[in-house]
This record gives structure tokens, sequence and C-alpha cells, in this order.
């Protein structure tokens, strides 16, 4: 019903367009050339919605470079079409309200042409900005992987514990890759820094085990720490976006995709907690299962997983949606001195520059979206993401490694 909504709204978007520029462009070459870019651009977006639907079947596997190109496509091509229509409204509710008023002698009081055409050339530019923006991004954006590093400071980590590097990273959405080299070069990026323990906040997969098959060895073989590698799952982690022939099936591929992180050399903490010793020192490393607020998947088991860990010990937690932070972990009798997220992906779009601006259209959903934040003396670490999903590009908001220096 979705996709069928979807396809519709394309038509009558499209022929609203052709409609209210149909006398715009001067000359048959010109109205010819507008009337294929329309149709294009319709028969573009109707492939789009079929290859979204044939994506969601079981036994389809990960996106490739092809399908890619025909989502940014289409992805741009509806926000650019928002934009005019925005200005083609403007141009028509100026029209019914100009036309009858006439000046005294019986001119109308501006040449209403000469403004019409102004305004929906001024809508075609405005709605070139997003659609060259969006294409940028799932050209160069997508893989161009940003570090984050931050050095923080805590009263209660144990003394041998000071200078541990953490190296974080969460939302790979491994299907969506159509460039391996560019992966492997984001991996080794985070390599580059040396870190005494790798962290997965979840989202290995977009749906299925078998996305991942193609880069097990990559991941296993470039990331490494002496500390080890430790993950959570994500709320993509589960299959719960597809329609499955029947329940063993699901049940199947969360075995498998579980196994999948395993095989990457990662340990997953389901609701459970490992100890990390240095010197005489030890710290508690907790892991959940996904927790998420609204119609996101309700895994996690907070209580469960910090179950005989010493109040006083120094506790580093792993959950994939921030929003477990917000309502369950930083008021819990047990103290998450750092807390470790992903989920967001910064919406994969926004506009962000340190210490000057940080926004991004999912600050409406999500009150910590992206970065460091702090109550009292507990700290949460919201990772923008390293993958891609939906729309297979990145603006603003670019594929996040996050360094943290503990001190």
């Amino acid at each position: 019903m979705f996709l069928i909504v979807l396809s519709i709204f394309s038509l009558l978007t499209t022929g609203y367009i052709l409609l209210a520029t149909k006398n715009h462009f001067q000359g048959k070459n010109a109205k010819r050339v507008w009337l294929f870019f329309l149709v294009a651009s319709f028969l573009w977006e109707l492939s789009t919605i079929l290859y979204v639907y044939i994506y969601f079947q079981p036994a389809y596997g990960k996106a490739t470079l092809l399908s890619n190109i025909a989502m940014a496509g289409f992805v741009a091509l509806n926000i650019s079409k928002l934009v005019l229509i925005g200005f083609l409204l403007l141009n028509d509710t100026l029209r019914l309200t100009l036309w009858p008023i006439k000046s005294v002698k019986n001119k109308r009081v501006v040449p209403l042409d000469s403004r019409r055409k102004f305004i929906t050339n001024m809508g075609l530019l405005t709605a070139a900005v997003p659609f060259s923006g969006l294409i940028y991004g799932a050209i160069a954006g997508k893989y161009d992987y940003k570090v984050w590093q931050h050095k923080l400071v805590f009263g209660s980590l144990p003394e041998s514990f000071k200078g541990l590097r953490i190296a974080q990273i969460s939302d790979v959405h491994i299907g969506s890759f159509d460039d391996p080299l560019a992966v492997r070069s984001g991996l080794l990026k985070l390599m580059s820094y040396q870190p005494d323990l790798i962290l997965f906040t979840g989202d290995l997969v977009n749906n299925l085990a078998i996305e991942a098959d193609e880069y097990v060895e990559l991941f296993k073989e470039v990331l490494q720490a002496p500390f080890g590698k430790y993950a959570v799952l994500g709320n993509h982690d589960y299959g719960e976006y597809v329609q499955w022939p029947n329940e063993e099936e699901k049940v199947r591929n969360q075995r498998e995709i579980q196994n999948r992180y395993r095989q990457m050399g990662f340990e997953l903490l389901n609701n459970t907690h490992t100890t990390i010793s240095n010197e005489n020192d030890s710290i508690a490393l907790v892991g959940v299962e996904n927790w998420g607020s609204g119609r996101f998947p309700k895994y996690g088991d907070y209580d469960q997983a910090v179950k005989g860990i010493d109040p006083e010990v120094f506790t580093i937690v792993m959950s994939h949606d921030p929003d477990h932070w917000e309502y369950k972990i930083k008021d819990h009798s047990k103290k998450a001195h750092l807390t470790l997220s992903g989920h967001t992906h910064g919406s994969q779009m926004g506009i962000e520059i340190p210490g000057w601006i940080k926004w991004s259209p999912v600050k409406y959903r999500y009150r910590r979206w992206a970065g460091l934040y702090q109550e009292e003396d507990q700290l949460l670490y919201v990772n923008r993401g390293f993958g891609f999903i939906g729309y297979p590009g990145r603006i603003g908001i670019w594929p996040e490694i996050t360094i943290l220096d503990l001190a």
C-alpha cells in the first residue's frame, strides 16, 4: 500500500509540474526537452519504487552501484520537485489573486505573465540546489569518512586505564555498500589511530545476514585491538523490516546475522557484560540489545545486563538507540559512566560546523542525535554512523569514525 501511495504521489506531482509549466518554455525544442525530462524522471521514480519492493524480499541480498544510482536520483528528484512545487503553488496563488485586480486605468497592476515567469525561474534555480547537493552526496559524500576525536576525563577511571583509546563505529548497514575499496579505506583510517578497544554499536546489516558475506574477511583482518572487539545489535539486526514466509526463516536469519558479527571477530554482548582488566584494575563493559522508543523493537534489558556488577566499578555501556539512555539508563541505580550509541545517522544530511552550527532534521525526533552529551557525571556519545541506508549518500553529516581517549 505504501508503494502504491508513493507511485500515485509521483504521478500527481509530475503531472502538476507539467501543467503548471506547460507555457513557460518557448519553442518546440525547449518544450520537447522539458517534456522528455519530466517523463524520464517519472519512469525513473517508478522503476526505483519497484526496486524498493524487490529489495525488501528475503530472496534479495544487497544494493548495487546501479540500484544506489537509481535511489539517489529518486531522492534528489522528489525533494527538488517538492521545492519547485512550492514556487508553482505561490505562482498559482498570485495568478488567482491578482487576475481580477486592475488599476484605475483598467490595466493590471503588474504584468502578470512576467511575474509568473520570474517566480517559475526562481523555483527552477532553487530546486537545482538540493538536486545537485544530493547527487554530490551520493557520489562523493557516502564514503567521505570523518574522524571525531574527543578526550573524556573521568575522576573515577582507574589509573591504569587512563589513556585507553576507544574506537567506535555504528550503523554500518553493510548491504548498502557498493565499493569495497572505499569501505576498506575507512577501516584503515580507523586503524591508523591504533585503538586499544573497538566497539560497534549495532546495525551491521539492513535486513539480511547474506549482505555481510562480501565484507566478513575485510572487517576481520583490518580491525584489530589489544583489548578486543565488542558489539551489540541494532534495530536492523533482527530482520524486522522484511516480509518473511514464516517465523522460522526470520529466526534463522537473526542467528546468521549474529554469526556474521562473530565471524568478523566481534564478541556480542546481548544483555550481558564483560570485565576488561589491565594490571590490577578492571572496568565493566555492558552491552544491551536494541531498545528504542516508539515503533522500534525493545529487546534491551539493562537490569539483566548490569546484574552482578559492583556498583562502584567504572562502567561503559553500548546501546544502539540513544533513547535508551534518555529513558532508562541515565536514571538507573547502576551508573553508566559512558554510554555509546548510534542509530540516528544524523539523518545523513544537515549542516554541521563545529563551534558554529549543528542542525539536522533528525533533531526534531531525537533530543540527542549526534556527538557528545553530558548529564551530571554521565556521558553519552552518539555516533553519526559509518554507513547509509535509504538515501545512498551523505551531505553535511558525513560518515563517522569516533575516537575516544579516556583520561
